[in-house]
């Protein structure tokens, strides 16, 4: 049996956070808000894995409602997703993902974030990363914030 989940997440940016975006800390002036770190790839890739699960979706499993998620590692939010799926016998195929923000520019990043996602349990053979603009469109493109997608494939173990 086989599973396709599809995630999405955005956060406004602020002043006085940090940026991190798949578990690494960007050079920038301002980073993401949210309840926790405000990782929007780390949350779009624990969007698409839960709803491949058909459980619903992040906020039903780490809602900001709750202070136990206050400035929580997005890292750790995944990898604690990751063990779920594997304990109901499950294992990642392929996940592709687009971080979507006029700026900064990402390439130099990539590697990076490949190598700190496949620490939540995440192969970095079965993960893509992408990055785009939004061509000056929007609240991306005016530079308010940014968002990611992400889809996963997910099989079950025999």
């Amino acid at each position: 049996m086989m599973r396709i989940g599809i995630g999405y997440d955005s956060h406004k940016l602020v002043e006085g956070r940090k940026l991190l975006l798949g578990g690494v800390d960007i050079p920038f002036e301002k980073g993401l808000s949210g309840h926790s770190d405000g990782d929007v790839l780390c949350h779009a890739i624990i969007d698409a894995l839960i709803g491949a699960m058909g459980e619903g979706d992040i906020g039903k499993h780490f809602p900001d409602t709750d202070n136990k998620w206050k400035d929580a590692s997005s890292i750790s939010l995944l990898k604690q997703t990751v063990d779920k799926i594997k304990s109901k016998g499950f294992e990642i195929v392929w996940i592709d993902t687009i971080i979507i923000t006029e700026k900064p520019k990402l390439a130099q990043y990539m590697d990076s974030m490949k190598h700190a996602i496949s620490q939540a349990g995440i192969p970095s053979s079965a993960l893509n990363i992408k990055a785009k603009t939004n061509e000056g469109m929007g609240f991306i493109g005016r530079g308010e914030g940014i968002a990611a997608q992400a889809v996963c494939l997910l099989r079950k173990q025999i």
